[in-house]
C-alpha cells in the first residue's frame, strides 16, 4: 500500500511539474497547439457538414419515396416545333397525353410494379370565414399517401364510395389547419376550394420540407396542400381529356390539341399561342418492388408509353432515388477528401508538437540534469515531458472542439447548409488529439531522459 501511495505521489508530482512548465510558457504552448486546434476544428466542422448532407438526402428520399419512378408531362413548345408550326407546318402525330387509361393499362402490362399513383394538380384559391388565399388542390388516390409516407394526424382516409363517386371531400395539410382552423377541430367542417365546397375528413401530420428540397427536387410545401379524390377533380373541377364545344368553335386545334392557334379578327396573320396542357394527369408515380428493378422497369415503361402516345415523347421519366444516391455518393467522396485533409492537419500538428518539445528539451537540459541529480529517475523525466505534450494537445483539442462547433454553426446560418454535430465526432477528434500528443511526445521524452546529469549541469 505504501509503494502504491509513493508511486501515486511521484506521478502527481510529475504532472504538477509538467503543468508548471506549460503555464510558464503560455505563448509557446499556444503556438505549439495551433496545429491541433485547427485540425480538431476542421474534423468537427467537416463531419458536421457531412452528417447534415447525409440527413438532408435521407429526408429527400423519404419525401420522394423509395423505389419510385416519376413520369411528368411535357407541355412546352420546343424551338423545332415552333419552326415547324411557323414554316411548313408538317403534320405531327397525335398524342392523347398522360391519362388514367395509361395508368389502367400500366398495371396490367408492366411487371414488377407494386403501386401506381396518378396526380392532378390545380392552382386555385381557398376560402374560409371570409379569408381567401391561393392554394393547391391535388387529386390523388390513397396510394399517394402510402408512396410519400404521409400519415394522418386525425380523421380518416378516403373510402371506396367517395373514390368511385367523386364525393366533395378532402384531406388538408397541417398548415391549412393552423391558418384556417386555429381554435376548432376541422373534421366535418367545409372549405371552399375554387367554386366547390369540400368537406374535411382528415388532417395530415406536419411534414418538414427544406428550401433545398423544394428547389432541387421540385417538391411543394405539402403542408399547404388540399387533397381530394382524383375523380372529384375530374367530375367537379377540370378534365383536360374532354373536348368541349367552346374549344371546337373558338379554336383551331392542330397536332392533336397540343397547339392553340387563335385567329385574329380582320387580320390574316396567325398568332402562335403557348402550348396548352392537354394531359389529363399532371404526375404519375410508379413504385416497383425492388431497387434492382428500377432501371429495367423505367425502360419498359418508356416503351409502353411511347406506343400508347403513338411515338410522341411528350413525357419525362426520372428516378429520384438514383439521382439522390448519386448525389449522396458524390458528397461522401467530397467529405472523405475533406476529412483526409483535416486528418493531415492533425498529423502536422503532432509533428509541430514533437519539434517544439525537442527544442524545449535542448533549452531545459540544465533543469533536466538538476532533477536527475536530486533523485528523479528516467521514468519521471519521461512522464514529465509526455504529460507536457499531452496537456498541450488536450488543451488544443478542447479549443478546437469549441472552434469546430462555432464554425459548423456559422456555416449553417450564413451559407444555409444543414450541419449536424454528433457526440461521436467530438469524442473522435478529441481522442485523436490526445493520442497525437502522446505519440509525438514519446521521442522528446526519451531524448530528455537520456541526458547525462553531470553533463547537463555543466551545460550553458
Amino acid at each position: 500500500m505504501k509503494l502504491k501511495d509513493l508511486f501515486s505521489e511521484r506521478y502527481l508530482s510529475n504532472i504538477y511539474v509538467a503543468f508548471e512548465a506549460v503555464v510558464a510558457n503560455k505563448l509557446r504552448s499556444l503556438l505549439t497547439a495551433l496545429g491541433i486546434i485547427f485540425g480538431v476544428a476542421a474534423v468537427i466542422a467537416m463531419l458536421a457538414i457531412g452528417n447534415g448532407a447525409q440527413q438532408e438526402i435521407l429526408e429527400q428520399i423519404k419525401l420522394v419515396g423509395v423505389n419510385n419512378i416519376v413520369v411528368t408531362p411535357i407541355v412546352e413548345q420546343t424551338e423545332e416545333e415552333i419552326a415547324n408550326e411557323q414554316g411548313a407546318r408538317e403534320k405531327e402525330k397525335f398524342s392523347p397525353g398522360l391519362t388514367l387509361r395509361d395508368v389502367e393499362g400500366l398495371v396490367k402490362v408492366v411487371p414488377g410494379i407494386s403501386t401506381v399513383s396518378p396526380e392532378i394538380l390545380i392552382e386555385t384559391y381557398l376560402i374560409k370565414n371570409g379569408t381567401r388565399r391561393s392554394a393547391k388542390l391535388v387529386g390523388v388516390t390513397p396510394d399517394y399517401f402510402r408512396i410519400t409516407n404521409f400519415t394522418l394526424a386525425e380523421g380518416k382516409m378516403f373510402n371506396d364510395r367517395q373514390l368511385q363517386r367523386g364525393d366533395p371531400v378532402c384531406i388538408i395539410g397541417n398548415s391549412i389547419k393552423v391558418k384556417f382552423f386555429p381554435t376548432e377541430n376541422p373534421i366535418g367542417k367545409s372549405i371552399k376550394m375554387g367554386g366547390v365546397w369540400l368537406k374535411v375528413i382528415g388532417v395530415l401530420e406536419e411534414r418538414y420540407v427544406s428550401e433545398q428540397s423544394i428547389s432541387k427536387l421540385g417538391i411543394r410545401d405539402y403542408n399547404m396542400d388540399v387533397y381530394t379524390p382524383i375523380r372529384t377533380v375530374l367530375v367537379r373541377y377540370r378534365n383536360r381529356d374532354l373536348v368541349t364545344e367552346a374549344m371546337i368553335r373558338n379554336t383551331n386545334v392542330a397536332s392533336g390539341g397540343r397547339y392553340m392557334i387563335i385567329f385574329g379578327s380582320g387580320d390574316d396573320d396567325e398568332e402562335a399561342k403557348p402550348r396548352e396542357n392537354y394531359h389529363q394527369i399532371d404526375r404519375l408515380v410508379v413504385q416497383v418492388g425492388e431497387t434492382g428493378l428500377l432501371t429495367p422497369t423505367a425502360e419498359i415503361l418508356s416503351r409502353y408509353l411511347e406506343r400508347r402516345h403513338f411515338g410522341v415523347v411528350d413525357y419525362e421519366i426520372t428516378i429520384p432515388e438514383l439521382l439522390l444516391k448519386q448525389q449522396q455518393r458524390t458528397k461522401s467522396i467530397f467529405n472523405f477528401v475533406l476529412g483526409a485533409i483535416a486528418g493531415i492537419s492533425l498529423l502536422v500538428g503532432g509533428i509541430g508538437i514533437m519539434n517544439i518539445m525537442l527544442a524545449s528539451v535542448m533549452e531545459r537540459i540544465k533543469e533536466i540534469g538538476l532533477r536527475l541529480s536530486i533523485g528523479a529517475r528516467k521514468e519521471d523525466i519521461i512522464f514529465q515531458f509526455l504529460n507536457e505534450s499531452v496537456m498541450i494537445s488536450v488543451s488544443g483539442g478542447l479549443i478546437g472542439v469549441v472552434l469546430g462547433v462555432i464554425i459548423a454553426m456559422v456555416v449553417s446560418n450564413v451559407a444555409n447548409i444543414p450541419t449536424i454535430i454528433s457526440p461521436f465526432s467530438i469524442l473522435l477528434s478529441f481522442g485523436v488529439a490526445a493520442t497525437v500528443g502522446l505519440i509525438f511526445g514519446i521521442t522528446p521524452a526519451k531524448r530528455a531522459a537520456e541526458q547525462d546529469p553531470i553533463t547537463s549541469l555543466r551545460h550553458e
